[in-house]
């Protein structure tokens, strides 16, 4: 409980002293004032706490229909008979079985101990437990169940998935067609509007005031649906806004929405983080939640480098992960995660030969950090917004 929530009833003394005052603000002054501020702040705990499991209740459905599908693409693949009576089995191991590609498999089998499906051992060790056989991998045992399992997603998407296994390849955001591009727009504009701009901007040491002034140059690489870029642009009209992304629907979607809005501080491009578009400097680089969906990530990084003014900053928001699997076992959605990675994040990172696959949960605080100093960054700030899904990094040369 905090004092300070009681001082709405408190009486002051005009002729209190300002350090008698600040006293008389953070402590109630009597034990009726306190028992009023305690059950309002139990009550503001009990309401906070009943959203919270509600929504863990609504989203653990969702991560159900993740944890089933890729049951299904387990039994589909043999995966499950393949590890019966094995015991802990690594990725590679699992690959040598099964001639499948073990990054792909890495990325099932941490989604499947994150779902309790396999038992984690130490060392990114694998297990099906004993009492799963029959459930899992022998299709002769009368409680055979995995053939039960599909999931909420396309029969199109999950035969892709499958192939990816094989080939080890898998496939890019554009590949999903302009359907897909505005999925999640509509949350992006609210949170651009209530905490990028207002919040967030505002935070980066000195960006605001130079934004406001005018003649700033600012690039959205991964731009996406363009919800933040376009409400950068309208928010500073005096700064010119670059809007870039490899997916060339997204980008016909951005221009188009820039057309309708009017704004002529924002320009856009078609182009990879890699391998930016002419040779101007930037004051502000953001990437929002994309580095680890490029194949090409480090070469990305030291491509923003290059491109950042000297007194630059470039702005990273990626998903709020630890380096260790087994401190992410605490996440209560993180099988959904994994699989969120195996149908977009990781099968875009891997859409191209030798791609780095990071995936959604690959780019934690110890990678970004070690990727910006490798790329030549020397200022590394993580910035907190009490966000629970992400995490926030202030880089500069």
């Amino acid at each position: 409980m905090r004092w300070a929530t009681a001082q709405k009833t408190q009486r002051y003394d005009p002729g209190c002293p300002p350090a008698c005052l600040r006293r008389q603000q953070t402590r109630p002054t009597t034990k009726a004032a306190m028992r009023e501020t305690d059950a309002k702040a139990l009550n503001a705990t009990d309401a906070s706490g009943a959203r919270n499991a509600y929504s863990n209740l609504i989203w653990g459905y969702r991560q159900a229909e993740t944890v089933a599908v890729m049951i299904h693409v387990g039994h589909q693949l043999g995966l499950f008979k393949a590890m019966a009576d094995a015991g802990p089995i690594s990725a590679q191991q699992l690959a040598d079985k099964t001639s499948l590609h073990p990054r792909w498999l890495l990325e099932w089998l941490r989604l499947q101990a994150a779902a309790k499906v396999l038992a984690y051992r130490p060392d990114d060790l694998f297990e099906l437990p004993p009492e799963a056989s029959a459930i899992l991998a022998d299709e002769g045992s009368r409680a055979f169940a995995a053939d039960s399992f599909t999931g909420g997603y396309a029969p199109a998407q999950v035969a892709g998935l499958i192939e990816s296994f094989r080939t080890g390849l898998g496939k890019s955001y554009e590949d999903d067609g302009a359907q897909a591009v505005t999925r999640s727009e509509a949350r992006h504009i609210r949170t651009a509007r209530e905490q990028v701009l207002p919040v967030m901007i505002p935070a980066l040491d000195g960006m605001h005031d130079k934004l406001v002034r005018g003649g700033a140059l600012i690039a959205d690489l991964g731009c996406g649906d363009g919800a933040l870029a376009i409400e950068l642009a309208k928010t500073y009209p005096a700064s010119i806004v670059h809007a870039m992304d490899p997916n060339r629907h997204a980008i016909e979607h951005v221009a188009a929405r820039a057309a309708s809005e009017g704004l002529t501080n924002l320009q856009v491009f078609v182009a990879p983080a890699q391998a930016l578009p002419g040779q101007a400097a930037y004051d502000l680089i953001i990437t929002f939640d994309c580095i680890h969906d490029m194949t090409q990530p480090q070469e990305a990084i030291s491509e923003i480098y290059r491109r950042l003014k000297p007194d630059g900053t470039w702005f990273i928001k990626d998903i709020r992960s630890k380096p260790r699997f087994e401190d992410n076992l605490r996440n209560p959605m993180l099988a959904m995660m994994y699989g969120f990675s195996l149908f977009s994040c990781m099968a875009c990172a891997m859409s191209e030969p030798h791609g780095a696959g990071l995936g959604t949960l690959g780019f934690n605080p110890v990678v970004a950090e070690l990727m910006s100093r490798k790329a030549g960054f020397t200022r590394f700030r993580m910035l907190d917004f009490k966000d629970p899904g992400n995490l926030y990094y202030e880089v500069r040369p």
